[in-house]
C-alpha cells in the first residue's frame, strides 16, 4: 500500500484545468479513503465506543461525494 501524499496547491491548480488529471486525483483520493475506512472498520469494537463510529460515518459520506464527483461528466460537484 502506498503512503498518503497530500494534495498540493499545484495539484489543485492543474485539476481545475485538466479534466483527466482531476478524475485521476479524485479516484486516488477515493481509493485512499476506502483503504482508511477498511482499517477503521477492522479496528474492532473499541473503535465504535470512541470516535471511530462517527469517523466511519463521515468517511462514508465523503466517499459517496467523491464517487458522485468521479461519475459526473466534468468532475465537478452537482448542487443538491
Amino acid at each position: 500500500m502506498s503512503t498518503f501524499s497530500p494534495v498540493t496547491d499545484a495539484d489543485l491548480a492543474r485539476a481545475r484545468c485538466d479534466p483527466a488529471f482531476r478524475q485521476k486525483l479524485l479516484t486516488q483520493s477515493l481509493e485512499t479513503l476506502l483503504t482508511g475506512m477498511k482499517k477503521l472498520r477492522g479496528a474492532g469494537p473499541s473503535t465504535a465506543t470512541g470516535g471511530g463510529a462517527r469517523q466511519l460515518r463521515e468517511s462514508v459520506e465523503l466517499a459517496v461525494r467523491l464517487a458522485e464527483l468521479i461519475q459526473s461528466p466534468d468532475g465537478r460537484s452537482r448542487v443538491s
